[in-house]
């Protein structure tokens, strides 16, 4: 009976990629006693295997690994149809701006700098899960001739498939279901990203850009309002 309510106490499966010993265990000993399951893991080549075989509901990611480093792992991640929905909160020692935006260009959906609050880091996992789509029925949105299937996290251009991240998609479904309106930043990170995000408004910016690039219709769908967001026309 103990072992029932144990399996039935835990959240989701979290997947900690830190080589660091002491941090690692850290986050593990936290994440456990707000009842996740938790598998640590030290280097960058163990984490597409792992995911294939285990999976994990969320990735916190250390960008300084051995043998291959954070950045190529949030990229491979996102480059594999199986991974490309997986949350990631990138975790390093790095805080300047180019390594956070380096991070989320590539995919990350957070990204925390070393020392943190094991607390805060809790939180933020837990807010990042609470925006991860499920047990919806189907929806699909269109604009023009972008067709964003919801339930199946397909975007569509015409005729040809087009690869978004898990956050490039969500903000363009948030774009397309709010077009006509005057979007601030703020509102942005706390509606997209799901809390008072502190790691700026910069994000929203590089995240735009990415759906620009991506979706080349967007370049002059989307307005900017000069110092305050964004409009989808």
């Amino acid at each position: 009976m103990r072992g029932s309510r144990f399996e039935d106490s835990i959240l989701s499966k979290i997947l900690v990629v830190e080589d660091d010993p002491d941090i690692g265990g850290l986050i593990e000993h936290y994440l456990e006693k707000a009842g996740h399951q938790v598998t640590r893991i030290v280097t960058g080549t163990m984490v597409m295997p792992h995911l294939r075989s285990a999976g994990a509901d969320l990735v916190i990611l250390d960008l300084m690994l051995p043998g291959m480093d954070g950045l190529l792992v949030c990229q491979a991640m996102r480059n594999d149809s199986s991974t490309a929905e997986v949350p990631v909160i990138m975790l390093t020692a790095r805080g300047e701006e180019a390594d956070r935006i380096a991070g989320l260009e590539l995919g990350a959906d957070d990204y925390v700098t070393k020392p943190f609050s094991p607390k805060e880091l809790v939180a933020r996992v837990a807010a990042r899960l609470r925006r991860t789509p499920a047990g919806r029925p189907t929806e699909v949105v269109r604009y023009g001739d972008i067709t964003i299937d919801v339930d199946r996290h397909v975007i569509r251009a015409g005729d040809a498939d087009v690869k978004l991240t898990a956050k490039e998609f969500l903000l363009l479904r948030y774009l397309v279901q709010h077009r006509g309106r005057v979007l601030s930043r703020d509102v942005l990170l706390t509606d997209v990203w799901g809390y008072q995000y502190t790691g700026g408004t910069r994000t929203v910016d590089v995240h735009i850009r990415r759906l620009r690039e991506k979706l080349p219709v967007l370049n002059d769908a989307i307005e900017t309002v000069k110092q305050f967001g964004y409009k989808l026309t």
